[in-house]
């Protein structure tokens, strides 16, 4: 039997950033992964590949509208659609690849197979060769991550009725498509493949897109994506998908009751969300607990009621991001280590890759509402930004959100291009406490698009220049 002062069952963004982490600090570790890659669902089926299908659609989709008015006359682009997917496998190879060597780089033991947990101390693998590993450890990291939420009485069959997993991969462009929800994940995906022309329609059962974010901003982006062709029918469910003919019959009807109406597609993407994913651990046999919706219950140390068996990332409370699970794998690791580890759930970014992009961070306008919280709005819009008018791509805006009575930024919240990119700087700011007049009052390059997040934090105070 081997020994460790870790074992990690998981190497997704929490699983792998903790690994290395807690073997930097001097521990010795090992991962368990059921893939033979390692990465997880974000580097092999997730956040990796989609991004790759995005930019690909998004030039394809310029080459088609776009270029003729900067004056580059181009015959009409073909898709080439396996090499379309070619491109995801490539960027999806290179960067499962790059985990691997980091597992050798920092002398971490990796064993592929299914972990499960008989008591503390102990992992059981089932290796992807027929034999068996049994592993001890000072502590266990579940970094299990999450699955794909089924909608009841739906089959997912990743051919013609989808999760995410297949529509990074359909054979081809389908001529309508129909998105069941309005969240990152159907809206990102619809966007792909409404670029390389087909038509989409995305039902949603709440009365609006992106739960969660700014509602100011969800209408704004809406309003954008309706301008690209995707089709929205809000506060609707999904009752049925009849897939026994050539066409899918789907089901709807008013989520507040009303009259049925049935759709066509040639796919369904069914993406309402996700669930944490524990499965065969023997997390119950062990008496390890669980809330309602699955997730592993823990301290604010990631320990759960079992000694020695901690969990992050997906499989614990909290938004379901990438990052969010690397900062609590540095952090389990450097408590484990004897050191301080700590995140600032405050401040989380979160993206919508779409073209544009939607980036948020910290408070919603609804949420200081609900809280009694007296603030203040700064917006500037990027028709107004110099950058962003020379390279016709006006859409969208910044808003900040700061407290009326000591000016720190509560929230920001930006639609445009590279808005996943922008909304860091918002992020420091917020880590170290500041003020709207602290961003107002630092330098930004001209001509850059992020002149525009100066000027929203001047708008807190009515000064914005160019507005």
């Amino acid at each position: 039997m081997s020994s460790y002062d870790l074992v990690v069952i998981g190497t997704g963004p929490g699983g792998y950033v903790c690994a290395i982490r807690a073997s930097q600090l001097g521990l010795k570790v090992a991962v368990v992964e059921k893939r033979a890659t390692f990465g997880g669902t974000c580097l092999n089926i997730g956040c990796i590949p989609s991004k790759a299908l995005l930019h690909a659609s998004h030039l394809f989709d310029e080459a088609n509208h776009s270029f003729a008015q900067m004056g580059i006359v181009v015959d009409k682009p073909k898709l080439d659609h396996k090499a379309f997917l070619a491109f995801k496998d490539q960027a999806v190879d290179g960067n499962t690849k790059g985990v691997a060597f980091l597992m050798k780089k920092n002398k971490i033991d990796t064993y592929h197979g299914t972990a499960s947990i008989p008591a503390a101390g102990k992992v059981d693998v089932a290796m992807a060769d027929g034999t068996a590993q049994s592993l001890e450890t000072k502590a266990i990291v579940i970094a299990t991550g999450s699955d794909v939420a089924k909608l009841p009485g739906i089959e997912i069959d990743e051919t013609r009725v989808v999760s995410s997993t297949g529509a990074i991969a359909l054979e081809k462009v389908p001529g309508k498509l129909l998105v069941v929800g309005a969240g990152v994940i159907g809206l990102e995906l619809g966007s792909v493949w409404r670029r390389l022309g087909a038509e989409v329609t995305v039902v949603e059962y709440l009365d609006r897109i992106l739960p969660g974010m700014d509602l100011e901003v969800a209408k704004s982006f809406q309003r954008i994506l309706e301008k690209q062709g995707i089709a929205f029918k809000l506060g609707t469910k999904v009752t049925g998908v009849d897939s026994s003919g050539k066409v899918l019959k789907v089901g709807v009807e008013p989520a507040a009751g009303g009259a049925a109406e049935t759709l066509e597609a040639d796919v369904v993407l069914v993406a309402i969300g996700r669930v944490p994913y524990t499965e065969g651990l023997g997390l119950e046999a062990l008496g390890v607990e669980t809330d309602k919706r699955g997730r592993v219950v823990t301290d604010h140390y990631y320990r759960t009621n079992v000694p020695g068996i901690f969990a992050i990332g997906d499989a614990i409370v909290g938004p379901m991001l990438a990052h969010k699970a690397e900062d609590e794998g540095v952090a389990i690791a450097e408590l484990l280590a004897g050191q301080a580890g700590h995140v600032n759930y405050d401040v989380i970014p979160a993206v919508v890759y779409t073209s544009p992009e939607v980036a948020s961070v910290g408070k919603t306008e609804e949420e200081l509402k609900s809280a009694g919280i007296a603030y203040k709005v700064g917006k500037f819009p990027f028709l107004a930004n110099g950058r962003a008018k020379a390279n016709n791509e006006t859409e969208g805006f910044v808003k900040f959100l700061a407290d009326a009575t000591t000016d720190k930024v509560l929230g920001a919240h930006i639609i445009g291009v590279e808005a996943g990119e922008m909304i860091h700087e918002c992020a420091v700011l917020m880590e170290f406490g500041g003020s709207s007049e602290d961003l107002a009052r630092t330098c930004h390059a001209h001509p850059t698009r992020s002149e525009a997040v100066k000027e929203a934090a001047m708008a807190v105070e009515k000064r914005a220049i160019h507005m």
